[in-house]
């Protein structure tokens, strides 16, 4: 079901940021690109925009933040949806790998019409994060708490660490 709900140039260009990995880039450049960003709908609910202040830069790591993983988790309203990009970094046995992995996070509590709206939306910014091979439904923080369950999404069973941290 469509909702009629619009995604803003400014999401599509942080998808645009984050999905094309620049290996010439300088150090300024990588301290400043996303490693994880939320969404959410503008509050006169017709468009999907950036939620300002909720996102990790490359350059926080290990600065201001020592758990990316656990950071994001906390950074997801525990009363209300939110769709999100999660640059995950994981080694499986054989490589390090890096994908971006698309949330939509629908917590049990949220109010109904938010999980509603929020729903019928998905496609829509779905539509413009081409390319993304992973796609997670959360609906509570016991499904995020434990980052095996991200693994097993990145790679059933092949994955040996997430984020420097083994499993």
């Amino acid at each position: 079901m469509a909702s009629g709900v619009k995604v803003t140039d400014d999401v599509i260009a942080v998808f645009n940021d984050m999905k094309v990995r620049k290996a010439q880039a300088n150090e300024e450049e990588k301290k400043k690109r996303k490693k994880a960003i939320l969404f959410c709908l503008s509050k006169d609910l017709k468009n999907i925009v950036l939620d300002e202040g909720n996102e990790i830069l490359q350059g926080d790591l290990g600065t201001t933040v020592h758990d990316p993983y656990q950071h994001f988790v906390n950074m997801l309203p525990p009363q209300d949806c939110r769709y999100a990009l999660y640059d995950a970094t994981y080694e499986t046995k054989e490589t390090k790998k890096e994908d971006l992995v698309f949330i939509f996070w629908a917590p049990d509590n949220a109010p109904l019409k938010s999980k509603m709206i929020y729903a019928s939306s998905k496609d829509a910014i779905k539509r413009k994060f081409e390319g993304i091979k992973h796609e997670w439904q959360v609906n509570g923080l016991e499904e995020l708490k434990d980052r095996h369950t991200l693994a097993e999404k990145l790679g059933a069973g092949s994955v040996v660490s997430l984020e420097g941290c083994p499993l």
